[in-house]
């Protein structure tokens, strides 16, 4: 089989790049060919089909002239470089079937029906809210937001969405318009796969209606996270430090915390760190570390050698690969019951759901885990075995051929 692989960017770039490359991955050790289609980017992964991919684009980067404004604006509505680009790959490369991850923006919607002339069947996993909310996460001003269910993309412009520019926001707020009366995904999408129970759900309720959606969570390659049931005496956060993630709250409840001889790493960069860095002053906390930036064998080793895991955050969180990893390395979680990642955890066995927003609840999970912390060699255990049974590619590509069989049939 050949797959039309599409994404936005064919470098590694966040959680959903690790997805497409990782599935792209499993198909090719099962003997079929994946043709990747993308922006270019500087950090793209050698391919043969490079040429094919449309041009870079930053959306955000100074000031730019009307004329450089209204081709970005042209771009993200309907980009006329893509729908030709990928047509002329099609046309040399002849896919079965087409798989799609993010695609807005960088290379837009246009290149659906250019794929469905060519007769084939499109999937497309979505990771992130972008077809209910015109930014995308379903936050506005680092809260929850609701406020465009039913179609009201306007709240987009009333509110500033996007980085409380009142043209961006205005741009995503026509797009999504355009979108929805053209019934763009609607149309040439024929299955759409969501990672978690709770973003298909939501999208359902704002009033989404794809002709086929299914649940089928993210996995993660195993060989690359050795399981590890012992630990220093501290727990980690790692992520982006933005104000979502629930991260001032994480810091009232260290502030809380029973267990002084618990310390906490903080693990990543964003602009909450001068905040809480600030916060920790004035509070006397010298039990909370920031590590700043880590990746590969470094960060993997910070997880595996701490006692768990915490994922506090305050908005709808999809299916964080986070804590797939912190899983897969045998650390129990303690994750906010919101999102998808209730999903991702039984309770009281390998990991903890607390309240999001609420520290004192928090800080109580955190003493209840170093207080029973001979517990967590065996809470480590099930939730490796967990991921074993799970989230493996074999899992995946078994749910996933499915799908894709039950169209080429």
């Amino acid at each position: 089989m050949k797959v039309l692989s599409v994404n936005q960017f064919y470098g590694l770039n966040g959680g959903s790049d690790r997805c497409f490359h990782d599935w792209n991955r499993v198909l090719v050790e099962h003997g079929h060919k994946f043709v990747p289609f993308a922006m270019r980017a500087d950090n793209d992964f050698p391919s043969e089909y490079s040429d094919f991919f449309v041009s870079n684009v930053k959306f955000f980067d100074g000031k730019k002239s009307l004329w450089d404004s209204l081709k970005i604006a042209s771009r993200i509505l309907y980009f006329v470089e893509a729908r030709d680009k990928i047509t002329k790959l099609m046309g040399l490369t002849k896919p079965d079937i087409a798989h799609l991850h993010i695609i807005y923006h960088q290379l837009s919607p246009s290149i659906l029906p250019a794929i469905k002339r060519f007769g084939i069947p499109i999937v497309h996993t979505l990771h992130d809210y972008k077809r209910i909310c015109p930014t995308y996460h379903l936050a506005a001003h680092d809260q929850v937001c609701e406020r465009c269910k039913k179609h009201k993309y306007y709240q987009a412009v009333l509110q500033r969405c996007n980085r409380g520019s009142l043209t961006a926001s205005l741009l995503n707020c026509v797009e999504m318009y355009i979108h929805k009366w053209l019934r763009i995904y609607e149309k040439n999408v024929d299955i759409f796969i969501s990672p978690s129970h709770f973003l298909k759900n939501k999208m359902l309720e704002f009033g989404f209606k794809p002709k086929r959606f299914e649940v089928v969570p993210n996995f993660i390659v195993l060989d690359g996270y050795e399981p590890k049931y012992e630990a220093d005496d501290y727990f980690v956060h790692f992520g982006r430090l933005v104000r979502v993630k629930g991260l001032m709250t994480l810091m009232e409840a260290m502030s809380r915390l029973k267990s002084k001889n618990l310390q906490l790493y903080i693990i990543g960069r964003g602009y909450m760190r001068s905040e809480m860095e600030a916060y920790c002053s004035q509070k006397g906390l010298d039990n909370v570390k920031f590590l700043g930036w880590k990746s590969g064998d470094e960060l993997k080793e910070l997880v595996r050698n701490s006692l768990f895991t915490i994922m506090p955050s305050e908005w709808y969180e999809n299916y964080p690969l986070s804590v797939l990893e912190s899983l897969a390395m045998g650390k129990p979680v303690i994750a906010s019951n919101i999102g998808g990642m209730p999903e991702m955890i039984i309770d009281g066995v390998d990991g903890l759901v607390c309240k999001p927003g609420d520290p004192e609840d928090i800080a109580e999970k955190i003493d209840h885990l170093f207080a029973n912390r001979h517990r967590l060699p065996e809470m480590g255990r099930a939730a490796r075995l967990k991921m074993e049974k799970e989230y493996t590619p074999e899992k995946y590509y078994s749910r996933v051929m499915e799908l894709y069989q039950s169209l080429l049939s």
